[in-house]
């Protein structure tokens, strides 16, 4: 039941950490040890604890459970009776604590210890073990664990004593056992049943040192409180059995034969169910004497033969025991470690022997490159000081050089603004002539030249516009203010509506749900979308639909307009934001193009701190996008850029 109960509780666990699959190897290990005594299968889930203990996550969780994982296979070892084992297991839970200053596990250690020699019979040295133990167990966190441990402890030393001979001081730790349990029994109230258990202990060790005193009616009653505590539900039962034969010892000893007889039928039956082979030895021997005693010699000698069997059988096995030499064996792991320790120090030193010596070859090689390309660089030092005057006088030259371009930019830049203006008055007057000699009456051959006088005026007029906007760009200031995108945007678009017409194209334009206002420069802004649009009616088929979207993300408000028209070719696509570029094509109804457009909304976008660009594929049309920042913060940006001015409407 116990199993079952401790695998079901390990399934709720879905995903188990390392500690959790070591205490749960821990409850399967006690279970078969103490629970139904089957110390070969405790050892394999002690293996197992150990397994877990090497991949522990910290040195802490590491150094606690790896001493508990030896001291499991040890306690397992010394049940198997295989002692060297068990003593090398006692020693590697030592070592551990030992090395890491752990008192706790020491506490453990020295239990074991105490135990070992209470069983090879040496009592004064279980005593200064068990007493030892007790004062290293204060180290422990304080729980009913350690308050049973150190009750435990404190009745193995009465115990030792006793079995010494020394029945005062056993006596005089009895009495201490069983102070320390009343006074800490309050702070645990759900462990009412084990502290009665150990009380039971004690009353009956009590009831054996009365006994040997002759006090007989106060060890009677002490047997019997012992008895009826630990064989209420099996409290423990193996405890109370050794007690019970000290009561039918005490009654066969005061010639109160019906009971002795009647106890020892009950013991008789107890062991059918539960065997203890110290109470099965000892009974034989009483039940021998009892039939000795009431001239029974068949039953009497029968009874005393059982008794030497098994006498013979637990001295075979103690003998076993006592011929191992646990403090000799303890001493020995300890030099066998300072063996291993001086032959890693042995090999550590060569280690760095090898690498001492390495390092001096090293340096000496090192010395010799170092004296060699030092004669060598006297020479290489004299070329460069050459190389570097040489370098000093190119970037005189080159400095010089770029001053000049820059004067010859500039100065460029001012002829083609002079002569772009000067040409536009003229050809506006042009312009405006050919319409009013149009508008008054002439023959068709007439107006198809005056017509085509119109037309070239105004490609000529809007080359002009493109070149003074892409020479001013760089230099005029912004004139920054909150505009609404979407108002700025249908303005641009129903604009453009009647050119679109002319070709019977449509133009869809999709707004933002909730108005925005952007710290932008309305006219640039103005300008790209104009540039945009028109080239997408330039460059769509006619009855062509193109899409302008507006749409919002996080801090980012992106413009894209959609057309379905000739698309751009790979090979060109990388020059089309370039200045007076050669990707430049004619429209699809002949409309030209002046390779200036795409430059200066790119100069304008970016200015903004916005970006633009492309997806393109040929004959399927193309997306322009447009991304600003949406913040109305930007005046910190615009401050620090001389050629950004901000003005802020209400």
């Amino acid at each position: 039941m116990e199993q079952k109960f401790i695998d079901s509780s390990f399934r709720t666990i879905k995903k188990p950490y390392v500690n959790d699959l070591f205490r749960y190897y821990g409850l399967k290990y006690l279970y078969y040890k103490k629970g139904i005594i089957q110390p070969k299968k405790a050892l394999l889930y002690a293996d197992s604890m150990l397994i877990m203990a090497k991949k522990s996550v910290d040195r802490k969780q590491y150094v606690s459970n790896y001493a508990e994982a030896n001291f499991a296979m040890g306690d397992a070892y010394f049940s198997l009776e295989n002692y060297s084992n068990a003593y090398q297991c006692y020693y590697q839970g030592y070592f551990m604590g030992k090395n890491n200053l752990k008192n706790e596990i020491l506490a453990e250690y020295t239990y074991r210890m105490g135990m070992v020699m209470f069983k090879q019979a040496h009592y004064s040295e279980a005593a200064n073990y068990f007493k030892l133990s007790f004062k290293q167990s204060l180290s422990y966190k304080e729980s009913f664990y350690s308050l049973y441990q150190r009750q435990e402890l404190l009745d193995n030393i009465g115990e030792s004593f006793k079995n010494n001979g020394d029945i005062d001081s056993a006596d005089i730790y009895f009495n201490k056992t069983l102070a320390y349990l009343n006074s800490n029994s309050n702070k645990y109230p759900t462990k009412r049943r084990l502290i009665e258990v150990a009380r039971a202990v004690v009353y009956g060790n009590q009831g054996e040192i009365a006994m040997l005193r002759g006090q007989n009616e106060q060890a009677e009653k002490l047997f019997q409180k012992s008895i009826k505590i630990n064989l209420t539900n099996l409290n423990d039962f193996t405890n109370a059995q050794l007690v019970e034969m000290n009561l039918a010892k005490l009654y066969f000893n005061t010639g109160q034969l019906q009971p002795f007889l009647k106890l020892s039928e009950n013991i008789r039956k107890q062991l059918d169910t539960v065997k203890n082979e110290e109470v099965e030895t000892s009974l034989n021997l009483q039940m021998s004497k009892y039939y000795a005693k009431t001239g029974d010699v068949a039953k009497a000698y029968k009874h005393l033969e059982t008794y030497n069997a098994l006498k013979d059988l637990m001295l075979k096995r103690s003998s076993l025991l006592k011929e191992t030499d646990v403090n000799q064996q303890q001493a020995n792991y300890d030099k066998q470690y300072q063996i291993d320790n001086l032959k890693d120090n042995n090999k550590l030193q060569l280690i760095y022997i090898y690498i001492a010596v390495t390092g001096a070859i090293m340096a000496v090689i090192i010395v010799a490159l170092v004296y060699r390309n030092w004669k060598k660089s006297k020479s290489d030092v004299k070329i460069v000081s050459e190389l570097n005057k040489q370098i000093s006088q190119q970037k005189t030259g080159l400095e010089a050089t770029l001053d000049e371009l820059k004067l010859s930019s500039q100065e460029k830049d001012r002829i083609l603004r002079t002569v772009a203006h000067d040409l536009r008055n003229p050809i506006g007057g042009i312009a405006a002539l050919t319409q009013v000699l149009m508008d008054d009456e002439c023959t068709d051959d007439q107006k198809e030249l005056l017509s085509l006088i119109k037309e070239t005026t105004t490609n000529s007029l809007e080359l002009i516009n493109e070149i003074l906007e892409v020479t001013n760009t760089g230099e005029t200031a912004l004139n920054m203010e909150l505009v609404n995108i979407n108002s700025l945007i249908s303005k641009s678009v129903e604009l453009l509506r009647f050119k679109a017409a002319e070709k019977d194209q449509k133009i869809i334009l999709e707004l933002l749900n909730k108005p925005e206002e952007l710290l932008i420069s309305r006219e640039k802004i103005w300008r790209v979308m104009s540039n945009l649009i028109i080239n997408a009616i330039k460059f769509s088929p006619i009855g062509s639909t193109i899409c302008v979207n507006i749409a919002k993300n996080k801090d980012k408000l992106r413009i894209s307009v959609k057309d379905l028209g000739i698309g751009i070719p790979e090979n060109i696509g990388n020059n089309v934001f370039n200045t007076f570029t050669e990707s430049k094509r004619t429209g699809t109804s002949g409309e030209k193009s002046f390779g200036l457009g795409l430059s200066i909304s790119k100069q304008i976008i970016e200015l903004h701190n916005g970006k633009i660009w492309f997806e393109s594929e040929v004959n399927n049309g193309t997306t322009f996008f447009i991304e600003l920042p949406v913040t109305k913060t930007s005046l910190a940006k615009t401050a620090g850029n001389p050629k950004l001015e901000s003005k802020v409407y209400s």
